[in-house]
């Protein structure tokens, strides 16, 4: 069974680290909340969304999404999941690693502020006259801090290239394995119009990271 991997972001002021425990703890989610327009569309969560899935999956904490640098983990008690009145509330009991121990400190001096969580919707409900999706209930795959958001942008600017050249080709091109004359369009592409089709330079950062998901769809 093919499994499409959604990730959404925000902007979390609150992430913070408590004394000398050490946890990370903040809202990966946040209820009842328009999203940015996601390509035509707009998207808030409901309240209970998380409910089912916080009991049962086994959720990891990430940083950058990158399944190398792991926080913690529900299965084994150093990620905490709960849902509350403002959304999804998460604590994270971070390992004794340098790079963990450089993270907690870019937090703690505000330099990293964001969160991001991978998701699948299991039931969604839309208004088509206000085109706005809301998330009824999801299976969550990670919550993850982010240097940057993941860009909904960039989805859309995925789907379109796919749809365009077909999906072994994008994946080719994402993966860098073309060579310029080899890409849509040969020599006669304009400089900057592949950068421009993949977007901008932190969106091009992320889409290290969603190399591996198109592959998947």
């Amino acid at each position: 069974m093919q499994i499409t991997i959604e990730h959404r972001s925000f902007s979390l002021s609150e992430v913070r680290v408590a004394g000398e425990g050490r946890k990370i703890s903040g809202h990966a989610a946040v209820f009842n909340k328009l999203s940015e327009d996601l390509g035509g569309f707009r998207e808030k969560i409901a309240p209970g969304a998380f409910a089912s899935t916080i009991t049962a999956a086994d959720v990891r904490a990430l940083f950058n999404h990158d399944p190398n640098y792991v926080l913690g983990r529900t299965k084994s008690g150093t990620l905490s999941l709960t849902e509350d009145a403002k959304g999804l509330a998460i604590t994270i009991d971070p390992p004794e690693t340098q790079w963990a121990n450089d993270l907690i400190e870019s937090v703690k001096r505000g330099d990293i502020s964001q969160m991001s969580f991978g998701f699948r919707a299991v039931a969604d409900e839309w208004d088509d006259s206000k085109k706005v999706r809301t998330l009824k209930e999801v299976e969550l795959f990670d919550v993850s801090i982010v240097t940057y958001p993941a860009y909904p942008q960039t989805d859309v600017k995925i789907r379109s290239l796919i749809a365009k050249i077909g999906e072994d080709k994008a994946i080719e091109i994402l993966t860098g394995s073309l060579t310029a004359a080899e890409k849509p369009g040969g020599a006669e592409d304009k400089p900057g119009t592949q950068d421009e089709a993949l977007g901008d330079t932190p969106n091009r950062l992320d889409l290290k990271r969603r190399q591996l998901e198109i592959a998947s769809i």
